[in-house]
Parts: C-alpha cells; structure tokens; sequence
C-alpha cells in the first residue's frame, strides 16, 4: 500500500456539453483505428471510413486486403481516435474522442446487413464501387469505454451507451 495520498480523478463524467461534442466528432465520417498485429503482437494504426449507424451502432467498412482485417478477426480489441485538427492553434487543444471498443464482424447472410449497407451508402455514396466486393466485410466496433478530452482541463468520460 502506497502513503501518497490518492488524488481524485480528474476526469469528469460526460455532461451535455461534452455529448454534444462527442456527438459532432462522431459524424465526421473517419477515424483512426488501432489494433494489434496477430503475427508480432505489435501496435498498428489504420485511417478508416467510419460511421454511427442509426441501428447497427458504430461501423466501418473493412478491404480483406487491409492489415487490420485479419488483425480484427484475430484479436478484437482495439481502439479509435476521433477529432480534427483546427486552422490555427495548439493542435492538442482541439477536442478528440478516444474509445476502446470490441471488433465483431458482420456475416454475409446477417439479416442486418442489407439495411446497413444502404445506410452505410447513403453516407458514402463513392462506396458503391467496392462496397459488394468479396474481400469487403462491415464490422461493429462494440465500444467498452471512452474518453473525451475537449481540450486543456477538459477531459470527460464517455458511457458506451452515450455513444
């Protein structure tokens, strides 16, 4: 047992200030997902398309030829980061959404998926090209936790069901 004195988390729970700023970070259409190479056991990074869908929850669209394909069929936990950098200013004041999340592959034959795929269109209307191709394959990113950090002092946890 340690005699520091513990220190109150400085993170504060989401307020409506904060869900409403994750909920801008969340429509922007991409984000970066890590994941962990199944071959080395190592961290990658991949810019991915990304979307809320209104019923399937938080999707992207994955090629069988990217490495995170196999990486998520392998090992499922990963995680995305959110947020744009702005014009001007310190690039760390603008605000990003980091969420931890599970990585569930979407069949085929899932009933869901025709209506996924339509939603997923009607965001991403270039997708039509390789949206059917064999190798391409939607995957839910089931979050467990996530992390808003709006900004210097500003720096919320987000509920998975908040998401």
């Amino acid at each position: 047992m340690s005699d520091r004195p513990s220190r109150p988390d400085p993170v504060q729970p989401a307020n409506d200030d904060a869900l409403t700023t994750v909920r801008q970070l969340l429509s922007l259409g991409h984000a970066a997902l890590a994941w962990t190479d199944p071959d080395t056991g190592t961290p990658g990074i991949s810019r991915i398309a990304f979307h809320r869908d209104p019923e399937a929850g938080l999707l992207t669209l994955v090629s069988g030829l990217a490495p995170h394909f196999r990486a998520l069929r392998d090992r499922a936990a990963c995680a995305l980061m959110l947020g744009e950098v702005g014009d001007k200013g310190d690039p760390m004041t603008h605000p990003r959404l980091m969420i931890r999340a599970e990585a569930r592959f979407i069949a085929k034959d899932d009933p869901a998926r025709p209506g996924i795929r339509d939603r997923w269109l009607q965001q991403n209307p270039k997708a039509t090209i390789y949206i059917d191709l064999p190798d391409f394959a939607f995957v839910r990113l089931a979050p467990t936790s996530a992390l808003l950090n709006g900004g210097f002092a500003r720096a919320f946890h987000v509920q998975p069901g908040d998401l």
